[in-house]
This record gives structure tokens, sequence and C-alpha cells, in this order.
């Protein structure tokens, strides 16, 4: 960076901005990157908030996708919590950010927070906070919190975890996610016929929708291994958002090879669905957010 003028500018010129939606940038070293000190800057700013709340212990849970540096950024993220005593539920492995939101009100979170990026090239990561409704945030807490991450100084976030305030989530918070997933289902009845190729493009999504798909009464679900393994460089695409038709390139072609009925992707964190099914002439085709948000309404209506 000392050599590259232009990097070091750009890397320092100006502070990464908290908003509502939390942190999004490019991982890198400096004050307009993702990195361990400006999510520290936030987190510190977030404890001082919650400790100044009426709530006796606020307790916080954690979720990360499979971005490069997800899972040792969260873990720095904890430590900042349990350092400031702050009751911390962690994710020892990638979950999915709906899954995180229903951990914070399964378990009377205050708040919840999600290492992920998004839908964003391999080069980003981000930071989204959650309030205990399991929602992002919203007034007044928004602007308050906001407020307070403003105030932090790099000497003032605390570093030295403790241990006793942190606990790892294990399977029993899968199992009851699944759980409450599985009564969302309006009907199953013709599931089972239904032939469907799934891709993870390399995200959260292959720990929880596979198992959720078979609950629902899916037998022929096809899980494109291509892009089943979670990678934060993502291999096979150049961005890994479902609603591109690049991205479900391999798993339409492989829903065309297998004769496949629809295909279904989702982005890495998995809060972004895209969906292809056959048209009148048996072609599968990428359907955009319209036919989808049309169809669903009908059905429930009906």
């Amino acid at each position: 960076m000392s050599n590259d003028p232009a990097t070091l500018n750009e890397a320092f010129y100006t502070d990464l901005e908290f908003g509502t939606g939390g942190l999004r940038g490019i991982m890198r070293l400096g004050s307009n990157g993702i990195n361990k000190y400006t999510l520290g800057l936030a987190t510190q700013g977030l404890a001082n908030y919650l400790k100044a709340s009426d709530v006796a212990i606020p307790k916080v849970a954690i979720a990360y996708d499979s971005r490069n540096q997800s899972d040792t950024l969260a873990l720095e993220v904890a430590h900042v919590l349990t350092a400031n005593e702050i009751d911390v539920l962690l994710y020892p492995e990638l979950r999915p950010t709906p899954q995180l939101s229903f951990t914070v009100r399964e378990y009377g979170c205050t708040a919840g927070i999600v290492l992920t990026a998004s839908h964003n090239p391999k080069e980003y990561n981000g930071y989204k906070v959650y309030w205990s409704d399991g929602g992002q945030l919203v007034p007044p807490q928004d602007k308050e919190i906001l407020a307070a991450v403003r105030s932090v100084a790099l000497e003032d976030i605390q570093w030295a975890a403790k241990s006793s305030h942190l606990t790892y989530l294990d399977q029993k918070a899968d199992e009851a996610y699944l759980a409450q997933v599985a009564t969302l289902s309006m009907n199953t009845s013709g599931n089972h016929a239904l032939n469907l190729v799934f891709t993870a493009l390399h995200g959260t999504s292959i720990t929880m929708v596979p198992p959720a798909l078979e609950r629902f009464g899916f037998k022929n679900v096809h899980v494109l291994q291509s892009q089943a393994t979670p990678d934060g460089n993502f291999p096979t695409v150049h961005s890994p958002n479902p609603e591109e038709p690049a991205a479900l390139a391999l798993a339409i072609e492989k829903a065309q090879e297998l004769g496949a009925d629809m295909v279904i992707g989702c982005d890495p964190d998995t809060d972004r669905v895209g969906i292809a099914g056959r048209n009148d002439h048996q072609d599968i085709v990428l359907l955009n957010g319209n036919p989808p948000a049309t169809v669903v309404p009908d059905y429930v209506l009906q």
C-alpha cells in the first residue's frame, strides 16, 4: 500500500459510513474498509447504546455468511460485546440471515448482527444490525444507534473478551428454525412430483434450504454440486446475485439436462432468491420479482 498512493488514499480518505443498514464495503485496512477496527467501532457504539438502555442484561445473536473473513470478523465482534459484559449467542458455522432474524426473536435477544455483504462481489463484506423484533433498524433506534457509533473513538473499543458471556448455538437452534419454517407452507400436496434444481451459489443456503425443502415434501431436489461448497471467492460466478442470468446459468443448464421443472438459487446470506421456470414453450427462463409477487397473493386469496 505504501507504494501505491491511490490505494492508500482510497483506504483512508474517508470513514466507512454506518447507516440504517449497518456497514458495507471492501475488505481492506483503513477507515474506509471493512476490517477489525471499523467493525470494532460500530460494535462498541452498539454496546454503549445497549448498556444505556433499560435492558438489565443485553443479549446479542451473531451469524455470518460464507465470505472471506466473515467467521473471524464475527468472532472479533463477539469479543467486543463480551468485553462490554453483553451476552452473545454465536453460531459456530455460517448460517442464513433469515435464521439470525428468527434467532433474535426465539431467544429473546436485544439485538442481532450478521456479517455479510449480501450479493456483492467477493471483495466486499458487511455488518447488518437487527433489533429485538428480528427486523433491521427503524426509528427511533436507527438514529440513536448511529449517533452512538459516531461518538466512539478507536481508543474506546474494549477488546478483552470475557468468555463467560459467550454461548455457541448448537443443533437445537437449527431445529427450532426448521420447525418454524415448516409451518409456513400453505399446501404441500403435489410437491413430491416437482423436479427442482437448487444452487447455493457458494453461500449459506446450503445449510438450511435443502432440509427445509425436504420438510415441505419435495423429493426430487437436485443440488448443483459445483456451487454447493461455501466459498467466499465465489469461483463459478462473477457476482453471486441469483437475480442475474449469469449467476444461475449453470443451474439452468443442469435443469435443461435433467428436464427439471424449476430452478431456485439464493445469494450468499440467503435473503435473496432467484427463480427460473418453464414457459409455454418449455424453455427454462429466469423470472424477475413480478411473477412471483403476483402468483403468491393470487394463490393465498384463492
